[in-house]
């Protein structure tokens, strides 16, 4: 099992959750983080540091966040790892809890 960052994190891309994960399984992109499943130990750190509640248990994926289980790993590969915390885009704060945000996704 691994944790997942989903829809939320979108344009707000908090790093709160890379600071605490003893494997070091975040990967950054533009304007959103992911978790390489493959390096997640389920440790379970991460989840609640999310100030927007983007990261979850695989186990716990809602129907409407599944295809972002695929999108980490795809993600992961591709950027690199980040493990210290960064601060958030200046509009961060509007995007939290915007629904709809994987049109804005950025590879």
């Amino acid at each position: 099992m691994t944790f997942v960052v989903t829809e939320n994190c979108i344009k707000c891309k908090y790093t709160d959750c890379v600071e605490v994960c003893p494997v070091d399984c975040f990967h950054e992109g533009p304007n959103f983080l992911v978790i390489d499943p493959e390096e997640c130990i389920d440790c379970t750190l991460c989840e609640p540091e999310c100030p927007v509640d983007a990261i979850v248990s695989e186990d716990d994926l809602p129907e409407d966040q599944k295809e972002f289980l695929e999108l980490n790993a795809e993600l992961s590969k591709k950027w690199p790892v980040i493990t210290e915390i960064k601060d958030p885009p200046e509009d961060a704060k509007e995007w939290e809890d915007v629904p709809d945000k994987l049109k804005y996704l950025e590879r």
